[in-house]
């Protein structure tokens, strides 16, 4: 499975740990979604609004990287972040393997229902998941944000190289310059267009590159912000 987390914040969201190399045990505030969820906050981040919902009332997604019924979502309790749980996100190279296997991509939209009065922006994520890659062989992760009707977008990169073979856990931050932000609204679409994708300058290396660990699971977190519009 491969797991991807999209990280919804407070008002003003914490700056999120730098990545470093480890595994980490499942958060414990996490709840699954098995449909439109909505979510109560006794302790709203923000003092004009009493008991704050925010529900994900839309997921819909497709390719390579995602087929149907390969994807699940899971929300924290405190409403700081979203998870999404692949199934069959997994990019690998080596003598033999069908050059398509070489690129995997995802598109998903995510729909999201919050309070009037606010928006959100896309900050930073953080990826685990493993990465084996032979001398010469480079792995890429690259996530493109925006939102629907608008034409900004923001992305976040990372790049593997090889000789390597480990769990990874990184942050990627996105540039200040290319922050976006959602409709001021109850409601936004919010694209995510992902892809990770091996290359070689040695014909005989191989590689292999998930987004979680060795049960080939993929996390991706994203952190948002909020601000009042």
């Amino acid at each position: 499975m491969r797991l991807s987390t999209l990280a919804l914040p407070a008002l003003v969201a914490a700056a999120p740990t730098p990545g470093v190399w480890s595994g980490d045990a499942p958060d414990p505030t996490q709840v699954q979604i098995t449909g439109v969820r909505t979510l109560d906050i006794s302790s709203p981040p923000w003092p004009t609004l009493s008991r704050p919902k925010l529900t994900v009332p839309q997921l819909t997604y497709g390719g390579t990287g995602c087929p149907q019924g390969t994807v699940a979502s899971v929300i924290s309790a405190d409403r700081t972040y979203m998870t999404l749980i692949f199934d069959s996100y997994v990019a690998s190279l080596a003598p033999g393997v069908a050059v398509t296997e070489n690129r995997k991509n995802c598109q998903l939209n995510v729909g999201l229902h919050y309070p009037g009065g606010f928006q959100y922006s896309v900050f930073s994520a953080d990826y685990r998941g493993y990465a084996a890659l032979d001398k010469g062989v480079t792995g890429t992760q690259k996530s493109t944000y925006y939102f629907s009707g608008q034409t900004q977008q923001t992305s976040t990169e990372t790049t593997f190289t090889g000789p390597m073979s480990k769990d990874y856990l990184i942050n990627d931050q996105a540039e200040s310059t290319s922050v976006i932000w959602s409709p001021c609204g109850a409601e936004g679409l919010l694209n995510i267009n992902s892809q990770v994708r091996l290359t070689s300058t040695d014909k005989k290396a191989s590689g292999l590159l998930t987004t979680d660990s060795v049960d080939a699971k993929i996390t991706q977190k994203l952190y948002l912000s909020w601000r009042k519009c």
